[in-house]
């Protein structure tokens, strides 16, 4: 498995994944009061395979709990990776936790 990085692009309200020096994926999100909305993961065409959408997902639910965020996973990836991996669930917003049957 390749060497993943991970950085936060706030002015483009993403965190970005790369293998080196390339852009590998990205996770685009919008920050709220009290939560951090996921809206779209895109992992690049020649990096698929390699674990960076997972590594992106661990990465940015992460960050979240060490900002005292609750998440709200629009992408459907994220969500999927929560469901995946329960220890994550806390962090779902609760009012929203049926609505993405987490």
């Amino acid at each position: 498995m390749p060497d993943i990085q991970i950085t936060n692009n706030a002015e483009k309200h993403r965190y970005e994944a790369f293998i080196g020096t390339e852009l590998a994926g990205y996770c685009e999100y919008n920050l709220l009061t009290d939560a951090i909305m996921f809206t779209h993961t895109e992992v690049l065409e020649a990096h698929e395979g390699k674990g960076v959408g997972s590594t992106l997902a661990k990465h940015v639910l992460d960050t979240a709990r060490s900002e005292g965020k609750h998440v709200i996973p629009v992408c459907q990836f994220i969500a999927g990776y929560i469901r995946k991996h329960r220890d994550y669930a806390d962090l779902v917003r609760p009012d929203i936790q049926r609505a993405f049957k987490i």
